[in-house]
């Protein structure tokens, strides 16, 4: 790719209009995307969608396929309204810049066509949904967007959006409640059902979806509840990406590169989508674009949530508390990288089951050498941020396993106090750590109490549920949280490298 510094100043606003002034070595759409119709309503346009499902139906568009799928972009939240003028300003065009530290590279994608307008009520995007020419409707809405007990994994019905949704069906707050509310005229008019597919990192997150829109459903419209169980299907499956979010630094470096993109998405080389294929109404041949329809997509799951997003919650904590601005920076920190190696080998792997062509120490391999990337500026603050959702969903699950096989718990305890200290608000340094979770002040009350009384932390039993119970955790958790306070996150690092298995 040409020197950055000599096309700043020339960068092309970017634009269907435009494709063609665009520096050559940047890939854009081949095909004619007046001519594509849309076939998938996408909730929730983060990053990470725009960089991984619309990259993957974008590539089949590249090969003059599935034109009848293209995506209408939509949001449920004031705050994605600004997204939306953003990308209707430019086409709805995304440019994708993949961090490698073999080179830069950069492609346009095409595959969103719409944006749809964000209304109170979502008439809008209810609308959209009910046109029997959707036969997908995806979300991209977090692990902790699913109104799901944190401790039990059930449907929480008495979540104030729930109520809502319920009583006002016609009018809904949430994602889920619109989703109701168009398959509710699909059924009345007779035009079938489309099929709902969640692409969060959640353990079965199509029997998440199903659980949430069936039981809300439920809460007004028992025949319609019992209709979307019986027709809409609800895929599983596996998602994997690391796409960090987007600041000023990467809008300069879209226009370093020669595009003026107000909302660039930056990645790494990597991608893998494993999805069940359980479809309602069709669906584009994703595997012709290099993803993979298998049956075993809760194994490949468990393994990437486990090692990788459990990964990322065994050092974004002590990151944060030792001022490492970035994952990269994380794992060059010679203790952090050492207790993020000795846990995934000792007590994340063993509760790992192999999947078709990787074991999981091979997979875990895989991802310190993705975590440690310096050209992914992934902040540590991003990945720490909604503790409260990712350590139940992405730690526990595997500290449980632990408990119940009698294996080592020194590590996993460990990052779990290495939570609750961060959770007080301070770094190992003084300097403030400011609110990073949906229940911050909750979690920051509890951390402060627990510096005297551990127990308290654990107490959370909304999170920990019987594992608040159990003396071998509760033991070595206290442990490890005094010795943090007392001697610092360093300190306690050096206690559990110099310590044996067990």
């Amino acid at each position: 790719m040409a020197d950055p510094a000599e096309k700043t100043a020339t960068s092309v606003k970017l634009s269907n209009a435009t494709l063609g002034q665009l520096p050559a070595d940047i890939l854009r759409p081949q095909y004619d995307r007046s001519k594509l119709t849309p076939g998938i309503v996408h909730i929730g346009l983060g990053n990470f969608h725009r960089a991984h499902q619309a990259w993957y139906l974008h590539r089949l568009m590249q090969a003059g396929l599935a034109s009848d799928w293209a995506i209408l972009g939509a949001g449920v939240r004031p705050y994605d309204g600004m997204m939306r003028e953003k990308l209707l300003a430019q086409d709805c065009l995304t440019t994708l810049i993949e961090l490698d530290p073999a080179g830069t590279s950069a492609e346009v994608s095409g595959s969103m066509i719409d944006y749809l307008p964000v209304e109170e009520g979502h008439g809008p995007l209810i609308a959209a949904m009910s046109d029997p020419g959707i036969r997908i409707v995806a979300l991209t809405v977090t692990e902790g967007g699913y109104y799901t007990d944190p401790a039990t994994g059930g449907f929480d019905a008495g979540h104030e959006d729930m109520r809502h949704d319920a009583a006002h069906p016609d009018h809904p707050r949430t994602a889920f409640g619109a989703m109701i509310a168009a398959l509710r005229v699909r059924r009345d008019a007779g035009t079938g059902p489309f099929t709902a597919q969640s692409c969060d990192n959640l353990q079965g997150n199509g029997a998440v979806l199903r659980q949430t829109l069936v039981s809300l459903a439920r809460m007004s419209d028992p025949e319609l509840a019992l209709w979307i169980s019986d027709h809409v299907a609800f895929p599983n499956s596996m998602v994997d990406c690391i796409v960090p979010a987007t600041g000023s630094s990467e809008i300069a470096l879209a226009a370093g590169i020669g595009i003026a993109d107000a909302a660039p998405v930056t990645h790494e080389n990597f991608r893998q989508w494993v999805i069940e294929d359980d479809f309602c109404a069709g669906r584009p041949d994703w595997d012709r674009a290099g993803a993979v329809f298998s049956d075993r997509v809760h194994d490949y799951e468990a393994m990437k949530i486990r090692i990788l997003n459990g990964g990322h919650q065994v050092i974004a904590n002590a990151g944060e508390l030792l001022s490492c601005e970035t994952i990269a920076d994380c794992m060059a920190h010679p203790l952090i990288v050492g207790m993020f190696r000795k846990v995934q080998r000792e007590e994340i792997t063993p509760y790992v089951s192999r999947v078709p062509d990787m074991d999981p120490q091979t997979y875990a391999e895989l991802i310190d050498t993705r975590f440690a990337n310096p050209e992914i500026r992934d902040t540590t603050r991003r990945v720490a941020f909604d503790g409260s959702s990712r350590h139940p969903g992405f730690v526990l699950p595997v500290l449980r396993d632990a408990v119940s096989a009698g294996g080592s718990l020194a590590g996993l305890s460990l990052v779990e106090a290495l939570w609750a200290r961060m959770c007080a608000g301070t770094r190992d340094d003084g300097s403030a750590i400011e609110p990073n979770d949906p229940f911050w002040d909750e979690l920051n009350e509890a951390a402060l109490a627990a510096r005297e009384a551990p127990q308290v932390w654990l107490d959370q039993r909304q999170y920990y549920g019987a594992l608040a119970d159990d003396q071998e955790f509760a033991a070595r958790f206290s442990h490890w949280l005094r010795l943090i306070w007392t001697e610092g996150t360093e300190a306690a690092l050096r206690r559990y490298l110099a310590e044996g298995s067990g």
